[in-house]
């Protein structure tokens, strides 16, 4: 039988294109922050490594984001053209590097580069979970759509909280304490802009 509980050892975050020059067309932008945000303080908490990629001509990653990555020392953006992580060199030498097999997927554009990276990455053998409420496109429609092929194409489709406290896996550990502070505030933030 398959093990379906994700493995902190074989998992690596991705984060993709949530730049500023995309950020304000994007359907859900505030949600998907705080989430994305949640994200990258548990990977931090468990050591998971972080991948983070700007499409070019776009900016930067969003200030919110740039500034928790530059504190914990893993803002190192990966500059890409192709829609595709996997397409671009770098990336997959840093994948291979990180000898993991798992990926969370977040960011922009769910229906451009998420889900082409997600496909390519799924064709070379990787297991993909994309975190649904930590990704978005510019419409609901697009991002509907492009969830159900991804879900049809053997991604797992996942939550923000879900995943958390599947990494978390215990609430007796010292991490689950640090955690449990920010799932708090998380929630309390998301409550604020529905």
């Amino acid at each position: 039988m398959k093990k379906s509980i994700t493995s902190r050892e074989d998992t690596v975050l991705l984060i993709i294109d949530v730049q500023d020059r995309l950020i304000s067309t994007i359907s859900g932008a505030d949600r998907i922050l705080i989430n994305i945000e949640a994200l990258i303080k548990t990977a931090k908490i468990y050591t998971i490594p972080i991948l983070l990629t700007e499409q070019e001509k776009l900016g930067e990653t969003v200030p919110q984001l740039r500034e928790i990555l530059k504190r914990s020392g893993s803002y190192d953006p990966i500059r890409k053209l192709s829609f595709s992580c996997y397409g671009n060199e770098k990336f997959r030498r840093i994948l291979e590097e990180t000898d993991r097999s798992n990926l969370l997927i977040c960011g922009i554009e769910a229906h451009i580069c998420v889900s082409q990276t997600a496909l390519d990455l799924m064709e070379n053998g990787y297991k993909i979970q994309v975190v649904e409420d930590a990704t978005s496109s510019h419409t609901k429609e697009d991002f509907r759509i492009v969830i159900n092929r991804l879900r049809d194409s053997g991604a797992t489709i996942t939550s923000t909280e879900a995943l958390i406290y599947e990494l978390a896996a215990n609430a007796e550990t010292p991490e689950f304490k640090r955690i449990l502070e920010f799932v708090k505030d998380r929630r309390r933030r998301i409550e604020s802009i529905l």
